[in-house]
């Protein structure tokens, strides 16, 4: 049976125990025996992450796929980062009751810089391929190719996304471009030829997308997997900056440490789930205070 080394935990595993590891927190698998067939294939595998650098921070929500990201660096796959300095001009429309402002080129390169210096804090750099989506987007959208790519794609089949239903039904403007985004993030994968494609609940139209595209160019399809929103300090709402129960990774390490100590135990539990690679079963069998501790200072020291 084919055996994976785990750095964090150092110890060998074997697929069951890898797709476990893969498995723990995630919400969407498309589709698991994929998964396994791609584990077992004897190949390093390209695990697509895409992020559109629209604000300058990151917080421990953002790092819940990162952290993700890094389990198959574990084991051994590429990393494959993707700034989406061409997507990010578009704005994803995911979960969006309204259209995003567009952002100009400077200000989305300047994010980008930035959102790579935090993702690093979580990802190991030396086994991360980085990838700007305008490098084949660019010159895609004045190839004829593009009409190839718009003919695999129905308008229902955009148009059954829940977030466009809601803003149709109440009356607000969809433009064309936000209806395109899903397919320029397809093309991502097509491009990088993605094993494995994660992101947010949100994407998973844009992720099955993806799969559809690879599918049309001869491609195998890339594996889909969804990480869930982590839940803020609070307890209650989803970590944001606007509800101010998010801890940053740029934050000051007292003050991270200190905010990390401040969750319920409950929570603690859900970071360490989503947050890190630690055993869970070694976590419960400490006291809930040295298990707090012992977080604060994993999480605080990266």
């Amino acid at each position: 049976m084919l055996k994976y080394i785990n750095t964090i935990t150092e110890i060998f595993m074997d697929t069951k125990d890898a797709i476990n590891l893969l498995k723990r927190g995630t919400i969407d698998l498309v589709s698991e025996a994929e998964l396994e067939k791609k584990l077992t294939g004897g190949k390093r595998l390209r695990i697509k992450l895409g992020c559109d650098p629209t604000s300058a921070d990151l917080h421990f929500g953002h790092s819940v796929v990162l952290t993700k990201l890094r389990a198959f660096q574990e084991l051994g796959h590429t990393a494959v980062l993707v700034i989406g300095d061409f997507t990010a001009a578009i704005g994803d429309p995911s979960g969006r009751d309204s259209t995003r402002p567009v952002l100009q080129r400077e200000v989305i390169c300047k994010n980008a810089e930035t959102y790579m210096t935090q993702a690093f804090k979580v990802l190991d750099s030396a086994k991360t391929e980085v990838r700007f989506n305008s490098e084949w987007l660019d010159p895609f959208i004045t190839n004829k190719e593009i009409l190839g790519m718009l003919s695999k794609v129905t308008v229902s089949q955009v148009l059954e996304r829940d977030d466009f239903k809601t803003r149709i039904k109440a009356g607000r403007p969809i433009t064309l471009l936000e209806i395109m985004y899903s397919l320029f993030q397809g093309q991502d994968s097509v491009a990088l030829r993605a094993d494995v494609e994660l992101g947010g609940t949100d994407q998973i139209f844009n992720l099955l997308v993806g799969r559809q595209l690879q599918k049309n160019s001869g491609q195998a399809p890339q594996v889909v997997m969804t990480v869930p929103l982590l839940v803020g300090t609070d307890g209650v709402k989803k970590m944001s900056k606007s509800y101010g129960n998010y801890i940053g990774l740029n934050d000051a390490p007292d003050d991270m440490y200190g905010k990390i100590m401040s969750v319920s135990d409950e929570i603690m539990l859900q970071y360490y789930t989503m947050l890190t690679l630690e055993d869970l079963d070694a976590v419960k069998a400490k006291h809930p205070l040295q298990a707090k501790k012992d977080l604060a200072y994993l999480l605080t020291k990266r």
